[in-house]
């Protein structure tokens, strides 16, 4: 299976198991750590073949958009075409922690409403 049809597949994923979307996530995390600079590129270079629900579109752009900003590419442009959650979505259901989430999301991640622990960005 070529890398872009490995994305497509995990992408297919989410739709087919929404009571697993947590681990599909972390799948589509570790595929994106695995591309190099090349590979990335020329993977994401089509948008998802199934119509993802917004929470999901957004949670897959934000985490390619901030793969790209690793990588030190442009993220595709099929990323921009995913508005933003009209909601707040927290990773966390603690009224504690939303300061520290919205101040320290990852920007792609905060400029598509979602707030989660910075933690994604230990990708390499």
């Amino acid at each position: 299976m070529s890398k872009d049809q490995e994305f497509q597949a995990l992408c297919g994923e989410l739709i087919a198991r929404p009571h697993a979307r947590s681990y599909v996530l972390a799948e589509l995390h570790d595929f994106l750590a695995s591309l190099n600079g090349g590979e990335f590129e020329e993977t994401l270079r089509h948008a998802p073949e199934v119509r993802l629900p917004s929470f999901e579109a957004n949670y897959l752009a934000a985490m390619v958009e901030y793969a790209a900003g690793l990588q030190g590419t442009v993220p595709p442009a099929w990323t921009r075409d995913i508005p933003p959650l009209e909601k707040p979505w927290f990773a966390t259901s603690l009224k504690s922690l939303r300061l520290y989430l919205l101040t320290n999301s990852p920007p792609p991640f905060r400029r598509r409403n979602l707030f989660v622990d910075n933690g994604v960005e230990k990708w390499v």
